[in-house]
């Protein structure tokens, strides 16, 4: 099995059978991020009740992750085109399963934080990598894209997997144990990934340029911090001077690659419309959807009642809709064209979140599962094919880096995401009138009110319980309706930016 896939770089070799087994070992790096993805949000209101944390320690807890990914991704996968992106990848998991051990052991609020943060460290080696393996082991364009979709399907199955698996562990642990579903999926990556992964870099990759680690670094954490604090406190002068930081830290980075021989990012890259088009469009995705999917497991348990399990099956329409779509996702944009599926698939999400506008506390299941079951299936399709042109856009040499860019965009917008819709949510619920002597824990988050009602008295209690309720429905629904907005108008700049934008039919 080892030696057919030594010559990664010939197109005899990656014909072979072994490049699918080499992509069974990669999906498994995407499930491990995925399911840590995941699985935190159902674990929010046992954190809450356990580290009691303030809701701006809470909405760090949620997003330090993708920030610290997000500065890391380009320089990451810069350097996997330099070392080896099967070195790259194999580190890295082995210390994501070491990390989510420090995790799942955090007593404190500020230890979890930085723990998420050492976390997001390891993670920036995982996706960049394998998708860049991806494109060296499949040279074939209809292979590839078919690669693509599995890998798309099996992120995707992990959100899916993540939230039942969550689900189980936490009616029968505690807490942490939601971390420590990383290490069998590490191990088994690490162990079989030495015997079937190829090596694949750069063959004249050049040096690291540790100036541009730095300046990508700062200028993604400083800009992204900026404008969290701002959504939540308003423009101060410490927010203000992050953000002017920021700013300037990434200004000198674009100046930097553009005077470098052998540049950590080729900006030349986003000459390529299509290329740029497909940055964009995952950005602005996930930035309209994240902010929702993370409250939606808070609403499906504190508001709705549900146990972590069945919410976390309440959740898994997205993911079959998802993985179903990813599968068929390369097939489609060849018979009908780039633009109409990308365009197609944010459309409909953004229809689905204009749906779940109408949501209140005793919503029933049949709207929540069709709207999450159309959401899966137009981020299926969409991110799949702009996967497929972000890679098919660049030479196999650079694949490290633009998978790195896509990646970027995809955690930015998680972040910003979170940031902002996320601040939306908790603005509205902090202002829920409240019976007199309730703690002021209670205005913080949804889970501070439910355990300041646990010490109440009974009818103080239902008081108190009822109006946070409501106002936190209130803030989930404005969240839903900024989000859809935010999808509809990417569908329609995705329609006009792809314009004559096709996938290879050969190689």
């Amino acid at each position: 099995m080892t030696s057919t896939l030594q010559p990664a770089t010939t197109t005899e070799a990656v014909k072979r059978p072994g490049r699918w087994l080499a992509l069974s070992v990669l999906v498994l790096a995407v499930l491990l991020v995925a399911v840590d993805a995941t699985v935190l949000g159902l674990a929010t209101p046992y954190i809450s009740e356990d580290l009691r944390p303030t809701g701006t320690q809470l909405l760090w807890i949620g997003d330090v992750y993708s920030f610290v990914i997000a500065g890391l991704l380009v320089s990451m996968g810069s350097l996997g085109d330099r070392i080896g992106r099967k070195r790259i990848l194999l580190c890295g998991a082995t210390a994501f399963g070491a990390i989510s051990v420090l995790n799942a052991y955090a007593t404190t609020p500020e230890l979890l934080i930085l723990a998420r943060a050492l976390l997001g460290v390891a993670g920036a080696t995982l996706m960049p990598a394998t998708l860049a393996l991806i494109r060296n082991l499949f040279h074939d364009p209809r292979e590839r894209s078919l690669a693509i979709g599995i890998w798309g399907a099996t992120a995707s199955a992990g959100t899916a997997v993540g939230p039942i698996a969550g689900g189980f562990l936490l009616g029968h642990f505690w807490w942490g144990s939601v971390f420590l579903i990383n290490l069998p999926v590490m191990a088994v990556l690490v162990l079989v990934g030495i015997r079937t992964l190829p090596e694949s870099k750069n063959p004249r990759p050049g040096p690291w340029d540790l100036t541009s680690v730095a300046l990508s670094l700062i200028g993604v954490i400083g800009v992204v911090y900026a404008v969290k604090e701002a959504a939540t406190h308003g423009f101060t002068w410490p927010t203000l001077a992050a953000g002017a930081l920021g700013a300037a830290a990434l200004t000198w980075f674009v100046r930097r690659q553009l005077t470098l021989a052998t540049p950590l990012l080729d900006m030349r890259l986003f000459r390529n419309r299509g290329f740029s088009a497909a940055v964009l469009a995952d950005l602005l995705t996930i930035l309209g959807m994240s902010g929702l999917v993370f409250f939606l497991s808070q609403y499906l348990q504190l508001v709705q009642g549900r146990r972590p399990f069945e919410a976390g099956l309440a959740e898994l329409p997205a993911a079959v809709g998802a993985v179903a779509a990813g599968l068929v996702a390369g097939r489609a944009a060849r018979r009908f064209s780039v633009r109409a599926v990308v365009s197609g698939g944010l459309a409909a999400v953004g229809l689905a979140l204009a749906a779940l506008t109408l949501i209140a506390e005793s919503t029933g299941y049949p709207l929540l599962g069709t709207a999450l079951l159309v959401v899966g299936v137009g981020a299926g399709f969409s991110f799949t094919v702009t996967a497929d042109v972000i890679l098919s856009a660049v030479p196999k040499d650079q694949a490290g880096a633009a998978s790195a860019v896509s990646e970027t965009a995809y955690e930015l917008g998680a972040a910003l995401g979170i940031a902002i819709l996320g601040t939306i949510v908790t603005g509205v619920y902090r202002g829920f009138p409240s019976p007199p002597g309730t703690p002021s824990g209670a205005h913080e988050s949804l889970g501070g009110a439910v355990e300041a009602a646990a010490g109440m008295p009974d009818d103080t209690a239902e008081r108190l319980l009822s109006s946070a309720r409501e106002a936190f429905v209130q803030g989930l629904s404005l969240a839903a309706g900024a989000g859809a907005a935010v999808l509809i108008a990417t569908a329609i700049a995705a329609w006009f930016m792809l314009r004559g934008q096709r996938l290879d039919n050969a190689a």
